[in-house]
């Protein structure tokens, strides 16, 4: 039964990065932008200091403040900013640190697993190991208590040691202060987000190595 529903159903899943994403999976918030008005009494109102003419996107919160005051949230959710990619372009392996989430962002990634966005069909895979990942994918405000086991499992990663920063938690500090993951570790790669969309996830996981 459940395998002629799946055959009547056929394929469900996004044809993303192929073809743009639609509007039902960049629906929300995106990045803000300044179109009019008082930047000053905008950055004023700003929690996290991320608005100025050019916002920083890896320090904003997308809590719309700025919005009264000539700011527009638009729908651009694929911000991402890579200094270093992965030398190869096989299948990459993800170790996972969650280094003090509020468990949006962990969310949005198990969402990636599933069969609509399927992070598996473009060769990324999540590892139990650090030392068995390309990777290592940091979110949340890194707490004082994980900064010795997050430490611990970059030394354990095989070289290229690429580390991701995702969420402004982990790539600014986010409402918790101006210390990211670059505190403590040389970081490879930012996605922006509070919390990063699935296909704000994809799109920074896939500028890090080389598609085939």
């Amino acid at each position: 039964m459940w395998v002629i529903k799946g055959l009547r159903k056929g394929i469900i899943t996004t044809k993303y990065p192929d073809e743009k994403p639609t509007k039902d999976e960049v629906s929300g918030i995106g990045v803000p932008v300044h179109r009019h008005g008082d930047v000053k009494a905008a950055r004023d109102v700003c929690p996290t200091d991320a608005i100025s003419e050019a916002p920083d996107f890896y320090k904003c919160i997308f809590c719309q403040r700025c919005e009264d005051y000539g700011f527009e949230m638009t729908e651009n959710v694929e911000i991402a900013e890579v200094k270093r990619k992965l030398p190869f372009s096989g299948s990459v392996h993800i170790f996972l640190v969650d280094a003090g989430s509020c468990n949006a962002c962990n969310r949005e990634l198990d969402m990636l697993t599933n069969p609509y966005y399927d992070l598996h069909r473009l060769g990324f895979f999540f590892t139990p190991t650090p030392r068995h990942a390309d990777i290592m994918f940091v979110i949340g405000k890194v707490t004082d208590r994980m900064v010795e086991p997050m430490l611990k499992a970059y030394e354990a990663m095989p070289e290229p040691k690429i580390v991701v920063a995702a969420g402004s938690c982990a790539t600014s500090g986010g409402i918790f202060g101006d210390e990211g993951v670059d505190k403590y570790i040389n970081v490879d790669a930012k996605i922006s987000g509070c919390p990063p969309s699935p296909i704000g996830l994809l799109y920074g996981l896939l500028k890090t190595y080389r598609r085939k």
